[in-house]
């Protein structure tokens, strides 16, 4: 290989992001196809270790592939505003708080079944009656 350039391995090792990973962001468009050397293997230079751990370091703030897909373009942009990718960030925040929201709730519902049971030896359990009761409440 050429100065610089690296194996799907050692590219997974300095970005941390697994090979079976960077294959698929290469499948789905997410990160240019590697370039590839005539024995057909895929090599990687500085800048795609750069940019996977781009993508490795917003896929752990919760960022979906289609925002980190903006979030890369707005990236590579540097005449981009900084206002859109605030209202990026923005966005990603009011969708985290949606789901805080809702995982409360889960929580919530969850404390209430378990102090309802008894936990002991008799079958009656209300978390179990909960799961059972399979009303379809418009989801």
């Amino acid at each position: 290989m050429h100065d610089g350039q690296m194996n799907i391995g050692e590219a997974a090792k300095r970005s941390g992001v697994s090979a079976r990973m960077i294959r698929h962001y290469e499948g789905i468009g997410l990160i240019p196809a590697a370039k590839r050397v005539e024995s057909g293997y895929r090599t990687y230079g500085g800048h795609d270790v750069h940019t996977l751990r781009f993508v490795r370091h917003a896929r752990s703030l919760g960022f979906p592939v289609k925002q980190i897909e903006q979030l890369l373009g707005l990236w590579r942009n540097q005449r981009r505003p900084s206002s859109k990718v605030k209202a990026l960030a923005l966005a990603h925040i009011a969708e985290l708080d949606a789901r805080i929201r809702d995982l409360e709730a889960m929580k919530h519902t969850l404390e209430h079944l378990a102090v309802h049971c008894r936990g002991d030896e008799r079958p009656e359990c209300p978390i179990l009656d909960e799961l059972a009761d399979a009303r379809d409440n418009g989801q």
